[in-house]
């Protein structure tokens, strides 16, 4: 975490771009069959463990990874510190009325003046290009993206040109519904015990459980394939 935030700093300072990623054990099972997504991901500038199953992996597989740093966790310091070091952010993604929450609570919490603008995530491909000239034209040095995957990778990346004059761009995925209190986030200590997968799980079982129980088997199979060579 503190390496990522001393990055980013730094490509303010410096009026650089990176363009962030993060991966959990779903995305990294999605990049095995969408050839787009995984061009996405692996073209990008920084990459972060957002799963605790990747940082778990890592060290199976004899390179570990430092730490977890989840998406949301980084959003929120990133937040706190654009507004102490007088820098702005934009907000794309939900539904209209969840980013307005998360930028009206910001705006209470820090200042108005954090918020360089917001757009809800609902548009049309032929629109991505405006969009994208809209965040580049706000004076944002930080972009969050509160869109599910594949598509905020594919945004990010296939208009990270446009974007070019914002600092750090990221996606947040649902970051946006907790902060707006729409859902709970697990306790700590499932966070620290890398259960906050099935935190989310016992909540939204009947959406939920294709994406984590299956998608966590073929992950452990990934990886089982890496290390033992079959």
């Amino acid at each position: 975490m503190s390496e990522t935030l001393s990055k980013v700093f730094e490509a303010i300072d410096q009026n650089k771009q990176i363009h962030h990623v993060v991966v959990n054990a779903g995305k990294i099972v999605a990049m095995q069959t969408d050839q787009r997504l995984r061009q996405s991901v692996n073209k990008s500038d920084l990459i972060n463990a957002d799963g605790q199953a990747v940082v778990w992996a890592s060290r199976f597989l004899g390179k570990p990874l430092k730490e977890r740093v989840a998406g949301i966790d980084l959003m929120t310091k990133l937040v706190e510190s654009a507004h102490k070091s007088g820098h702005k952010a934009f907000f794309f993604g939900a539904k209209e009325e969840i980013v307005k929450k998360v930028v009206d609570k910001y705006s209470s919490e820090y200042s108005k003046d954090l918020i360089a603008g917001y757009r809800n995530g609902y548009f049309k491909k032929v629109d991505e290009k405006q969009i994208a000239k809209q965040i580049a034209d706000s004076g944002a040095n930080i972009l969050f993206v509160g869109i599910s995957s594949p598509t905020k990778e594919n945004f990010l990346y296939e208009n990270r040109e446009v974007l070019n004059k914002v600092n750090f761009i990221m996606g947040v995925g649902g970051s946006f519904d907790v902060v707006a209190g729409k859902v709970k986030r697990a306790p700590k200590w499932m966070q620290r015990m890398g259960l906050e997968w099935f935190y989310r799980f016992a909540q939204e079982p009947k959406r939920m459980w294709k994406r984590y129980l299956i998608g966590n088997s073929k992950f452990i199979l990934l990886v089982l394939r890496a290390r033992f060579k079959f």
